[in-house]
C-alpha cells in the first residue's frame, strides 16, 4: 500500500453509494503506518459540504439536518465551499475499521487543550490518489479527555437514516461490531488510546498552512459533477 508522507495534504471524502460525494475535507498527514493513517486540520482548512448540511451547521438547526438526510436518501444535492472553524482536529483512521477516532482541541490560556475525543462510525478506508474515501454512518461516540466518561451521540438521526435506507442492515451490523470494538479499546487503553497522553498534548505544526482542497471537477454533460 502506498504511503502518504508527513506534511502532505490529503482529502477525506464521504462518498454515497451512488458515487456522489457528500463532503470533502482537506487534511495534513501526521503519520501513515500499518496501524492507521493519522491526519489533522486547523481553522481555515478548506471543506466542501452538502448545502443543507452546511446550513444546518451554520444555523445550529437540527431540523435542517433532517432535511439534509432526506436529500441524501434521494442521491441529489449540491456541495458548497466552507472553512473548518474553531478547533484543531486530529484524526486516527485504521484501514479496515468501521470508525475513526478524532481528537478536538480548543484554545486555552496555555495555547490549546484537548476538549474531547470523538469516534465517528463510518466505512473502512478506500485509498485514492488524493487521500481516502469513506462514508459517515451518522452515529458517534463522545468521550471525555480522561477517557473515564462517554456518551452516544445522534442515535435519533441514526434511526432516521436507517428508516430512509441510507444505512443498510449489513452496515448496521458492522456498526454494532465497531461499537463493541471501540468500547473494548477504551477499556484496554489500546489502539489510539494506548498513546492517549501523547495525543492529548499534540499540537498543530505552526509551519503548516491550513490545507486546501483541489478545485472541483467541472460538471459533466449529464449535469452531475464527478466530485459532487
Amino acid at each position: 500500500m502506498r504511503r502518504f508522507e508527513a506534511g502532505r495534504t490529503v482529502v477525506r471524502r464521504d462518498v454515497h453509494r451512488t458515487g456522489r460525494v457528500w463532503s470533502e475535507q482537506a487534511l495534513r498527514v501526521v503519520a501513515d503506518t500499518d496501524e492507521a493513517l493519522v491526519a489533522a486540520c486547523a481553522p481555515g482548512a478548506e471543506v466542501r459540504w452538502a448545502a443543507l448540511y452546511a446550513k444546518a451547521r451554520d444555523d445550529g438547526d437540527r431540523s435542517v439536518r433532517t432535511e439534509a438526510f432526506e436529500a441524501m436518501a434521494t442521491g441529489r444535492w449540491d456541495l458548497v465551499a466552507a472553512a473548518w472553524q474553531e478547533t484543531d482536529l486530529l484524526l486516527w483512521k485504521p484501514p479496515e475499521a468501521w470508525f475513526s477516532v478524532n481528537a478536538f482541541y480548543v484554545p486555552d490560556s496555555d495555547g490549546r487543550r484537548l476538549r474531547n475525543w470523538y469516534v465517528n462510525f463510518e466505512h473502512p478506508t478506500r485509498r485514492t490518489e488524493a487521500g481516502f474515501d469513506t462514508f459517515d454512518l451518522t452515529v458517534d461516540l463522545l468521550i471525555a479527555p480522561d477517557l473515564n466518561r462517554w456518551e452516544w451521540k445522534d442515535e435519533d438521526e441514526y434511526a432516521h437514516v436507517r428508516r430512509l435506507g441510507i444505512v443498510s442492515d449489513a452496515e448496521h451490523r458492522a456498526v454494532d461490531d465497531a461499537r463493541a470494538q471501540v468500547l473494548g479499546m477504551m477499556a484496554d487503553r489500546s489502539g489510539p488510546f494506548a498513546a492517549a497522553d501523547r495525543w492529548a498534548v499534540w499540537r498543530w505544526e505552526p509551519a503548516w498552512p491550513a490545507p486546501r482542497l483541489p478545485q472541483p471537477v467541472p460538471l459533466t454533460e449529464t449535469g452531475a459533477s464527478e466530485s459532487a
